[in-house]
């Protein structure tokens, strides 16, 4: 049986003008992972937000994102599969990239 667990979505910069929030909370079904996260946030936002949000080329938020998990970044604990525990918060944060 499924569990659902809460999570708290920090949004910051760029995401959150584009959602119109700076934080809210979300429901996941067990096993909750960071990649379900994301999958949701795409889907309730707008087309810009997922643009801003997904790498295009490589389908993944992280080279335009950073993603900490209660602090911490999610690429030194198990990325877009770090799993998701009761109360977690996320947070995501835009790099800009200068070229």
């Amino acid at each position: 049986m499924n569990h659902i667990i809460n999570v708290n979505i920090k949004l910051i910069g760029i995401f959150q003008e584009l959602s119109r929030k700076t934080q809210f909370p979300m429901k996941l079904k067990e096993p909750a992972v960071v990649k379900k996260v994301i999958h949701q946030l795409t889907e309730t936002f707008s087309p810009r937000f997922k643009q801003a949000l997904i790498d295009p080329d490589l389908d993944d938020p992280r080279p335009n994102t950073l993603i900490l998990v209660n602090g911490k970044e999610i690429n030194v604990l198990n990325g877009l599969e770090t799993k998701l525990n009761q109360n977690d918060e996320i947070t995501i944060i835009p790099v800009s990239h200068g070229g």
